[in-house]
């Protein structure tokens, strides 16, 4: 399986992705730009949190679990260098529900991190990623995640 992506130039720092039958926008967030669209790093950081949010949503339903809500928030630090990338990621879990299963939650987000979620595992080979998991407003667990080792 292999992925193919076509970015045209628009104007300015403004970019058209075509990503199968879906167009995004890519823009920079500076004065020059029309700010069309989310400039490219905090865009890895959105295929991160729905990589890992459709490994979830797909897994809690298959161990009888149901929430009402669920939501991703990341935080990630630039560092102050050219070129400048990311020196630690963290995601935060939010779900809510009545009743929740706490453990089979924290095996869901275990297993996207761990096993699943190639975005996660892409980004872990170059920078640290750590997460909580937060049920009901309580923090259930904070884990970092460590690099897994490459095959080769």
């Amino acid at each position: 399986m292999s992925h193919f992506v076509s970015t045209i130039w628009k104007n300015k720092l403004a970019f058209e992705s075509h990503i199968n039958d879906h167009i995004i926008f890519i823009d920079s967030n500076g004065e020059d730009s029309d700010h069309i669209g989310p400039n490219p790093k905090p865009l890895m950081l959105s295929s991160l949190a729905g990589c890992s949010g459709m490994d979830v949503m797909s897994l809690l339903p298959k161990m009888r679990v149901s929430v009402s809500s669920f939501r991703m928030d990341i935080q990630a630090e630039l560092t102050t260098e050219h070129p400048k990338i990311y020196s630690h990621i963290h995601l935060d879990y939010f779900f809510e529900g009545e009743n929740p299963k706490v453990d089979k939650i924290l095996k869901a987000v275990r297993l996207s991190q761990e096993r699943y979620c190639g975005v996660s595992e892409m980004i872990r080979r170059v920078c640290p990623l750590t997460y909580s998991v937060y049920v009901n407003g309580k923090l259930v667990l904070e884990k970092e995640i460590s690099k897994r080792e490459e095959k080769s």
